[in-house]
């Protein structure tokens, strides 16, 4: 964030700089215009945080669900050996 916020001044300063020539509107134009950007970008790194988050989350709640499913084939295997034992003992006799 401060890396963009410095590329963002150092944009700024470079359009002022560029713009002193004639008149003061192209550096007033080119200030704003580099501030509605700056906003836009402070918008869209607050949504990829945001993002993030929800990201982090999911993958959270996936990795719950996979440590279930396995508990739960575990359970299903241990299910099935028992029962092929008890099988396998019954027909012997």
């Amino acid at each position: 964030m401060k890396t963009l916020a410095s590329l963002l001044g150092a944009l700024t300063i470079a359009a002022m700089i560029a713009g002193c020539g004639p008149d003061m509107k192209t550096i007033n134009a080119a200030g704003d215009k580099a501030e509605a950007d700056a906003t836009k970008a402070e918008a869209s790194a607050q949504a990829a945080e945001q993002s993030a988050g929800q990201s982090e989350t999911a993958a959270k709640q996936a990795e719950d669900a996979a440590s279930g499913a396995e508990d739960a084939v575990r359970r299903a295997n241990d299910a099935v050996s028992r029962l092929e034992a008890a099988f396998s003992t019954s027909v012997t006799k």
